[in-house]
């Protein structure tokens, strides 16, 4: 009883310090995140955030508590102790997996049940925008090389492809290098796949298409054979 009574008269002391503006609401602790104060005729009450949620001023809903990288925090670099378990290091939040060699499998903890998510092919999760990026962005380190997938000898390019307005391309493709008619296409820049263009077209590298053969250099006779061979042969004269 003592404990209760001195806890309820530490955390009044310090609601007691922080001034309530004029206006009733939630408003942020100067120094901790995840603390905020709800201030009713000019009173404040000190609250915390669920365990992994920051608050922000900002946000014009009645619960303003968010995912930390929704938030600038500034100079609020102080949070409550976590609450963390095998999976999840605090209840709440995305999360790297804890093998740091699995960097396309994140964990989505709610109140400390966690949610297994993996990321499309190709991609790693990143910690600092709690989303899927190009492993480059993340730059995550000690990632196994699994996901990265071969056909026919042929293997996707490491560094991401751009297009000719410098942005980067999520499928890119590339020509096979001894069928005109065929070409690979890189599933988010890793998982590659054999296509080929329907009979009579060969693959145009520069448009990305496919396209008669007489548009694409080195291509123009690679039908030739065959509809020679489809032709009918000459009659012979009585």
């Amino acid at each position: 009883m003592k404990v209760f009574i001195v806890l309820a008269a530490a955390a009044a002391l310090v609601s007691a310090q922080f001034k309530c503006p004029s206006k009733d609401g939630q408003y942020e602790d100067e120094r901790q995140c995840d603390k905020f104060y709800e201030c009713v005729d000019g009173v404040a009450t000190e609250k915390l955030c669920p365990d992994g949620l920051v608050f922000d001023p900002l946000i014009r809903k009645i619960n303003k508590c968010d995912q930390p990288f929704n938030v600038d925090c500034g100079d609020r670099t102080e949070l409550q102790p976590p609450k963390a378990n095998e999976n999840c290091p605090r209840r709440n939040g995305f999360f790297a997996h804890p093998d740091p060699t699995v960097c396309n499998i994140f964990f989505n903890c709610i109140e400390g049940e966690h949610t297994e998510v993996k990321c499309t092919s190709g991609l790693h999760f990143d910690e600092y925008s709690g989303t899927c990026v190009w492993p480059a962005s993340a730059g995550r380190q000690g990632c196994n090389n699994q996901e990265k997938a071969q056909t026919n000898g042929f293997q996707c390019p490491k560094d991401q492809q751009v297009d000719s307005q410098g942005l980067p391309v999520a499928h890119p493709k590339f020509p096979h290098p001894t069928d005109c008619q065929r070409f690979y296409v890189c599933l988010n820049g890793v998982e590659a796949r054999d296509l080929g263009c329907q009979v009579g077209e060969v693959y145009n590298e520069e448009t990305q298409r496919c396209d008669a053969p007489e548009n694409v250099r080195g291509c123009e006779d690679w039908y030739k054979d065959s509809e020679e061979a489809a032709a009918p042969a000459p009659k012979a004269r009585n």
